[in-house]
């Protein structure tokens, strides 16, 4: 008879809370336009299994008085490499860094992640949530 998985309230709040680097930013100098930002390569840790995660991260904003400084934003986005952290919340911890980071407009935080078990996974985050 096969086991049942059991997830621990620790797996699901793994990598939550996690010391990340920090999310620089600099003075917008212009309003009204969007800034898309593809990363083809995130990886992480799936905190139940050990086993490597793999996606694409594609952020999409509305900047108002800053926008994120795209080295700084590639370290953060490198610490997830070794994290333990379920998907959905890489998303949502990602969403709520950059806002916390640059106060945009609007945000929206898409991670399309690698074929696992036969399934293919997305996960989409938005700021403010009722954004549709």
């Amino acid at each position: 008879m096969r086991q049942k998985p059991t997830y621990t309230a620790e797996h699901a709040a793994s990598g939550v809370r996690a010391s990340l680097p920090a999310i620089e930013t600099w003075p917008n100098q212009y309003r009204g336009y969007e800034i898309t930002i593809s990363i083809p390569e995130y990886t992480s840790i799936c905190p139940r299994t050990g086993l490597p995660d793999f996606g694409t991260i594609t952020l999409h904003y509305l900047p108002d008085k800053k926008c994120l400084e795209l080295k700084s934003l590639k370290y953060y986005l490198l610490a997830y490499r070794n994290l333990g952290i379920f998907y959905e919340n890489a998303v949502n911890r990602i969403l709520e860094d950059v806002v916390r980071a640059c106060r945009p407009k609007w945000a929206v935080v898409r991670g399309e992640f690698a074929t696992r078990g036969g399934m293919r996974t997305t996960v989409e985050a938005r700021y403010p949530q009722s954004r549709r």
